[in-house]
């Protein structure tokens, strides 16, 4: 992996860009938030709101998006830090897809927006590297199973996106640890590509 000393800009324009679209959701009378969140049902024709909708947060609860954004800003510093601002950013947008894409499979009936899935994400791959570091894992281990817990029990909460995250940001922590000599960057894009084939080709199977 490739540490970078230089500030969080990656965590802090994915956060401020959340908060733009979160305050458009209210501007546009509900349009941004109607085109942009994700339900399998739009898959096969808007397949790019497996994406964007991990922007977008529930204009009914402003608690929604503050949890998500803190945990960003808690996480999403360490990551990029210790990864690079290219790698932290493709771990984010992995995330959010495996979240949308564990949406399709366990939840055709569901309307979803959030970053949770991404977030997720973040938390798998803090857990991998972690782990990888010899740290104590315990109290992160509770932090994910408190939170998955919530999803499971709390209504009108796409547990599935959270589930799906944490696979795809462990996965691909496990790719960066393993291809983490500068000597193996065409080993980590190869088997980076490879997950991202992988996601694409069960979105494929799973909408037609």
């Amino acid at each position: 992996m490739r540490r970078s000393s230089d500030r969080p800009v990656v965590t802090y324009a994915i956060m401020a860009l959340t908060v733009l679209v979160y305050v458009a959701q209210f501007l546009s009378g509900g349009y941004v938030y109607n085109e942009f969140g994700y339900a399998p049902v739009y898959t096969a024709f808007e397949p790019w709101r497996m994406i964007t909708s991990a922007f977008l947060h529930s204009p009914t609860s402003i608690l929604h998006i503050v949890f998500n954004m803190y945990s960003l800003f808690i996480f999403g510093p360490i990551l990029e830090h210790l990864l690079g601002r290219v790698r932290f950013i493709a771990l984010y947008l992995i995330s959010a897809f495996g979240g949308s894409l564990a949406v399709l499979l366990l939840a055709q009936n569901v309307y979803v927006v959030g970053a949770s899935g991404a977030i997720f994400g973040l938390l798998g791959a803090f857990f991998i590297i972690q782990r990888k570091l010899g740290g104590n894992s315990l109290q992160l281990v509770i932090v994910i199973g408190i939170n998955l817990a919530i999803g499971f029990f709390v209504p009108n909460i796409a547990w599935q996106a959270h589930v799906g995250g944490l696979i795809a940001g462990a996965a691909v922590a496990f790719v960066y640890l393993q291809t983490r000599n500068p000597r193996q960057w065409r080993w980590q894009l190869g088997f980076i590509g490879a997950i991202v084939a992988v996601l694409l080709g069960v979105t494929i199977f799973a909408a037609y």
